[in-house]
């Protein structure tokens, strides 16, 4: 029987950080075939790849995409990268199980609070199933988001049976298919989490095989000690952990990545540690008084009292009110922003590290977001794989498939051999570009021909398809698994 689609003549770049090759790549279902020369045979549907690589379908590690799976199921920002797989619930906020109110940041998935309604994360697991995205899902359950659902002030540690309560739900969300859970002790709501509580509430991560995330509680002048946090975690619960968006933050802290990648390298001969960079150096989240001081410019990405002043600088923004920038924080709030705050040298040397797995950070429903959303994963092959030449084609590609699948145990994803799932990306490598910009932050990417997410083709000649066919996958891995010790 002929294969359902057959790409003919491609650069296969596999994923594993091996040369490229030429070949053919045959799907059937859900799942590719054969790899290697077709020969005579046929495909039910062919695509000519000639002069274009066919990499795994890009995995990003680092979203804020839970509102948007359901709300905007095509998922243009990503798919129309080459992203196949989003992984959801970073920093601490998660949509499901659902808090009772979106202080900030959990405003950045919905500043109205009508989107958080699951009681459980099987509900969320249902409405997914539903909604049908057109990008897969992998789902972390957020620390924060169960603290404001939990605790009745969050200006102090959780008790015993208010860590009990935070436990049992992540048990459960792990049982209905969450891959694991993330921090954000940065914020307000989780910053009087102790590093006890934090350990308290991820005990059953071992027993389900999940994995932690953390933006940490410092990424500029206590960075280190952040990190060491982080590794503490991770001993002490016996699971991997990822060090979620690296970066050193303010213009005292610009060169510290060198200390910092050192003693991530170190620390990753004796326990599972791993981490996650976006190709920019600015920063996004919500308006921050105390963030503001650490940026060298701040954009206002949205304001709820004052939406038409999106876009601007905060200087700006604050003359148009009559104000002085302290006072233009307050009278903006809720707000979102944009901070310039780190180094290109830093960026570079996080990105070229050879444990950096690429993640966009991206808020969709920002009116005016940060560039990363739509611009992230062409950047890295485009900006920086070709025209920096900071690494090969084929390690930019490993750091958004293989990598990525191997750290978060996405088994049979994130690479291209026989029995794979037939998640792939085909791109022009010397058209791909990101073309969002700072000002133009929602312009799609260039050079990304097509993007066949587990056999269904969901963009063809750069356009979508309207084909949706994502499903939530569980991530299951351990310390001892040949991601973590190779």
């Amino acid at each position: 029987m002929p294969p359902d689609l057959l790409i003919r003549n491609a650069t296969v770049i596999d994923g594993t950080n091996a040369p490229r090759f030429q070949g053919d790549v045959a799907v059937t279902g859900k799942r590719i075939e054969s790899v290697g020369a077709g020969g005579d045979q046929r495909g039910r549907i062919e695509i000519d790849a000639a002069g274009k690589v066919l990499a795994p379908g890009f995995i990003d590690v680092h979203t804020h995409d839970d509102r948007l799976l359901l709300s905007d199921p095509a998922m243009l920002p990503k798919l129309l990268q080459g992203v196949t797989t989003v992984v959801t619930g970073n920093c601490g906020i998660s949509l499901a199980p659902s808090p009772p109110s979106a202080p900030p940041p959990l405003d950045l998935l919905d500043d109205g609070g009508t989107w958080y309604r699951f009681p459980s994360f099987e509900a969320y697991v249902a409405a997914l199933a539903d909604a049908r995205p057109a990008t897969n899902c992998v789902a972390l359950v957020g620390h924060t988001s169960l603290r404001v659902r939990t605790l009745e002030r969050l200006d102090r540690e959780a008790t015993p049976a208010q860590v009990a309560v935070m436990r049992a739900e992540l048990d459960a969300a792990l049982a209905a298919g969450a891959t694991g859970l993330s921090a954000g002790p940065a914020y307000a709501p989780a910053a009087a989490a102790s590093t006890a509580e934090l350990i308290a509430v991820g005990q059953p991560l071992a027993a389900h095989g999940g994995i932690f995330t953390i933006h940490m509680r410092n990424e500029h002048d206590g960075v280190l000690e952040s990190i060491e946090e982080t590794l503490a975690i991770g001993r002490a619960l016996g699971v991997p952990v990822v060090i979620s968006h690296h970066k050193v933050a303010g213009a005292q802290c610009h060169g510290m990545s060198v200390q910092t990648l050192a003693r991530i390298e170190s620390a990753s001969r004796t326990q599972a540690v791993g981490l996650d960079c976006y190709p920019y150096c600015a920063s996004s989240t919500v308006l921050i008084a105390d963030a503001v001081r650490y940026a060298s410019k701040v954009l206002l990405t949205w304001s709820r009292p004052h939406p038409e002043l999106a876009g601007l600088e905060l200087g700006v923004a604050a003359g148009r009110l009559g104000l002085p920038v302290e006072r233009a924080i307050a009278a903006l709030q809720p707000a979102g922003a944009v901070y310039f705050i780190m180094d290109e040298a830093d960026v570079q040397r996080i990105l070229a590290f050879g444990a950096t797995m690429i993640g966009s950070d991206g808020l969709p429903h920002d009116p005016h977001p940060h560039p990363r959303l739509w611009g992230s994963f062409a950047r890295v092959l485009g900006h920086y794989a070709r025209d920096l030449a900071l690494f090969p084609l084929e390690t930019a590609i490993h750091k958004m498939s293989g990598l990525s699948a191997a750290r978060f145990g996405l088994a049979g994803r994130g690479i291209i051999r026989p029995g794979a799932i037939a998640d792939l990306v085909l791109f022009d490598p010397a058209a791909v570009r990101d073309n969002a910009t700072f000002e133009h932050p929602t312009r799609p990417a260039s050079g990304i021909d097509t993007v066949i997410v587990a056999g269904t083709i969901a963009v063809a000649g750069g356009k979508p398809t309207g084909q949706r066919a994502g499903e939530l996958v569980t991530g299951r891995v351990g310390i001892g698994d040949a991601a973590w010790t190779s």
